[in-house]
């Protein structure tokens, strides 16, 4: 079970240190090459993650057989014709790039300990990001669906309730977020100075330098705003209808989107993809948008502690975020591990059925808002129970059933597809 976990959950970081070091080939998987850096550095994360000994053979061990064994899985999704999307590598490139400034602190941070930008650093992963994508997709195909009757979750419980320890504590947290607006004054500065740019690629400047020097697009503007080709579906709406309206060649006016003010040159169109580049100007938020958001949250959280109104329906009429607003406000429940750092030190300061002050929040691509959480119900960590715990022991039947499934499998592909072990 717990090798089905660790094998989920593992991540392909590993590319960005392989080159700098003298190294030596652990292992050889159909035609796939695993290194002894992959390995060190995979030890070396897990290592810190849990407090462990990268130095302890064993560990080092189980890395390399983990390693093996998402090979093997590759190996066999290429047999099978497994594909996956640019949008679902692209994702998981994302979060790790977000797993990463978590870790480190910042995106600042992260280049500085790999020593490259962060999007050399998301090029570096893509490949390695897409295999094991595919060897997931495959796990899931295969087992996926395999579930425990609940006789078997039963007898999972009574065999290993001892074994079982504490169910952790659990946060059901509801919000209200709300993105700082800009006033028609700071917004009318952005768009003019977007359209002073238009003016001079009119006039002849070279689009590709003034995106160097002014566009605010941190992951393009150093490659001249240049986006490269993107499928419908990739971009914001407004952005993707006028790239696809260009003529190749032709310059946009200015567009305005969730992330500012854009001047938009199509370069190329293929199909259902076209080959884009922008400059991106940033609406600046003024103190006192930022100081009339903070207002308007407090005055929600008092009307709501003073009865006058219900927290759900407020998150419904002014939360910003499209995706829990329609359920009014609800993220879930989530217990201690699985809660990022920020939200978890505000959760814990709360009880049941109190409303955090209004805390700044950012998002991707530098977007940022503040938002009030409130703790619809904290569950303590406690002793597993069958009946109020069943969906929590059911998963971890689930994931023994699969995993016992799954090492039968590895086995029997083991016999037919080419590894060694050479270190």
């Amino acid at each position: 079970m717990k090798k089905f976990l660790f094998f989920v959950i593992i991540f392909i970081a590993s590319s960005l240190h392989a080159q700098e070091v003298i190294d030596k080939i652990a292992a050889v998987v159909n035609n796939e090459v695993i290194m002894k850096s992959e390995v060190d550095f995979r030890t070396s994360q897990l290592a810190a993650q849990r407090n462990l000994n990268p130095a302890d053979p064993a560990l080092k061990k189980q890395i390399l057989n983990a390693i093996i064994e998402e090979k093997l899985l590759y190996a066999q999704s290429l047999l099978d014709s497994v594909t996956v999307s640019d949008d679902d590598v692209n994702r998981r490139v994302d979060y790790q790039i977000e797993q990463f400034t978590q870790q480190f602190g910042s995106k600042e941070k992260v280049e500085q300990a790999y020593g490259m930008t962060i999007e050399k650093i998301k090029r570096e992963l893509r490949e390695n990001t897409r295999k094991s994508l595919m060897a997931q997709t495959l796990m899931q195909k295969k087992f996926g669906m395999v579930e425990s009757s609940r006789r078997e979750v039963v007898e999972f419980y009574k065999t290993y309730k001892d074994s079982l320890g504490l169910i952790p504590e659990k946060y059901t947290i509801s919000h209200i977020f709300v993105n700082p607006k800009a006033s028609e004054k700071v917004k009318q500065k952005a768009r003019d100075f977007a359209q002073s740019l238009i003016d001079s690629i009119k006039s002849g400047k070279d689009f590709a330098e003034l995106a160097k020097k002014y566009s605010e697009d941190p992951g393009t503007a150093s490659q001249g705003g240049d986006l490269g080709f993107s499928k419908r579906g990739r971009l914001v709406p407004e952005f993707e209808a006028t790239a696809f309206a260009l003529e190749p060649g032709q310059v946009s006016g200015v567009v305005e989107t969730v992330f500012g003010f854009h001047i938009i040159q199509t370069l190329e169109k293929r199909g259902d993809a076209v080959h884009a580049r922008h400059i991106l100007i940033k609406v600046k938020n003024d103190e006192d948008a930022d100081l009339k958001t903070i207002e308007f949250l407090s005055d929600l959280r008092d009307s709501v502690l003073r009865g006058f109104g219900k927290f759900e329906e407020y998150a419904k009429k002014y939360s910003d975020d499209k995706e829990t607003q329609k359920f009014g406000g609800l993220i879930g429940t989530y217990d201690v591990g699985q809660l990022d750092k920020n939200m978890l030190a505000e959760v814990e300061k709360l009880k049941s059925g109190e409303i955090s002050y209004p805390k700044r929040i950012e998002l991707n691509n530098g977007i940022y808002g503040y938002h009030i959480i409130y703790l619809i119900k904290k569950t303590p960590q406690h002793k597993a129970d069958l009946e109020s715990d069943y969906a929590d022991i059911k998963q971890l039947a689930d994931y023994q059933k699969q995993d016992k499934l799954r090492q039968q499998w590895i086995n029997e592909l083991k016999e037919k597809i080419y590894w060694e072990i050479r270190l």
